[in-house]
């Protein structure tokens, strides 16, 4: 039986007074979604597991089954793997965004304006030519989302740390690296001091002048060593792929040994190519078991706090990917389940840790009474509430 998962990143959300109490899900138009529930079966899948980071990294773990209580190496070292980064046994991996901070130290833009490719490479190219040395290293992601790597043994990832899109309107100096150990305190020191001479090279960079949402800060977070993940073939018994515009999904599905297919034009915001990567999903699963289909559009406006962009992607996502690659796989015997892979409402801005709405069908999945995909209807959905790797299992149950 093949299957494809349809991952809305950040899609779930709270009811809104603006839209007569219903969510963004429940107010868009999304006929192709609202199908798979009301031709299969509907539920919750908890996510993010007590105890650790609320962050998309974790929350796509548990979404292929991996158990992130056990095996999450951190956002850092994922992303590395990404990049095919050789990380040594005592580098330690962070992601990096770039931010803008105001002159009072206020945390405005965790994206730096939703910075371009072309401008973020630079600027981290300059970064490593100015502060590069044995000891660090900095690489360039997609945008914001770029990496930093300690190298040695004297470094540590044992810090407390601040996710950067969770933290607007806080100031920088409340939310600081810490040391939860003796052994990370000379990290902590290493780390804060680059901050500080990084802001005033940031601040002075060309790049930034006359910018509204200048890059005047770098954001290390999320640290790790190098990750090992059971293989995905070897756990279920399934050939997988991912698709995906980020590194975050890239990485995981290079820790699991699963293909990941690069997409033309797509680009981890609301611009990206949905019909190329709708189409490169049909044509992955003529020789995969399994296609992962991670979009993470839904999600950056969400951070935004975009209401209208919100529901505008979640169309889109619907009627230019989801529904494209239902009517090409018409009358195969395919599964299909939809899912976010966390809350971020839109007031809050921020991922929250609320068990998500699922939906699934194709051959073998008995239908219930949800018509509608929703986060209202699913909890009245036959299956329940599920953790761990029981969404996974359930797809793959013959």
């Amino acid at each position: 039986m093949k299957s494809i998962l349809f991952l809305a990143d950040g899609m779930a959300d709270e009811p809104l007074e603006k839209l007569n109490g219903k969510t963004p899900l429940e107010y868009a138009n999304t006929p192709a979604m609202d199908s798979i529930a009301r031709m299969g079966a509907s539920g919750l899948f908890r996510t993010l597991p007590d105890g650790l980071p609320t962050s998309s990294d974790v929350a796509n773990m548990s979404v292929m089954g991996y158990l992130p209580e056990e095996n999450y190496p951190g956002r850092g070292p994922i992303e590395a793997v990404s990049q095919k980064i050789e990380l040594k046994d005592d580098d330690v991996a962070w992601r990096c965004n770039i931010i803008t901070v105001s002159d009072s130290g206020e945390i405005l833009d965790y994206s730096a304006g939703h910075i371009d490719n072309e401008v973020s490479s630079q600027i981290i190219a300059d970064l490593q030519k100015e502060f590069g040395s044995d000891k660090v290293t900095f690489y360039p992601g997609v945008s914001y989302r770029n990496l930093l790597v300690l190298h040695g043994k004297e470094f540590s990832k044992n810090i407390d740390y601040a996710k950067p899109d969770s933290s607007h309107g806080l100031n920088e100096k409340d939310i600081q690296l810490k040391a939860l150990s003796k052994d990370a305190e000379y990290t902590v020191e290493f780390l804060l001091d680059l901050y500080e001479k990084a802001r005033v090279f940031l601040e002075n960079h060309p790049l930034n002048k006359g910018k509204a949402s200048p890059a005047n800060r770098i954001w290390p977070w999320s640290p790790g060593y190098k990750p090992s993940f059971p293989a995905f073939e070897e756990k279920y018994g399934r050939k997988g792929a991912v698709i995906s515009a980020v590194d975050v999904i890239k990485g995981i599905g290079i820790c699991s040994n699963m293909d990941v297919i690069e997409v033309e034009g797509a680009t981890g915001f609301i611009d990206t190519n949905y019909e190329n990567k709708a189409d490169a999903a049909v044509e992955a699963l003529k020789d995969h078991d399994f296609v992962y289909l991670h979009v993470e559009g839904i999600d950056e406006v969400s951070h935004l706090g975009d209401l209208d962009l919100k529901i505008k992607a979640i169309e889109d996502f619907d009627s230019r990917l989801v529904a494209r690659v239902m009517k090409k796989l018409e009358g195969q015997d395919v599964r299909f389940v939809i899912l976010p892979d966390h809350p971020v409402p839109i007031l809050k801005r921020l991922h929250t840790t609320e068990p998500v709405p699922f939906a699934m069908c194709g051959p073998g999945i008995e239908a219930d009474t949800v018509q509608t995909y929703c986060e209202k209807n699913a909890p009245a959905g036959r299956l329940g509430l599920l953790k761990k790797d029981e969404l996974m299992y359930l797809l793959f149950k013959d």
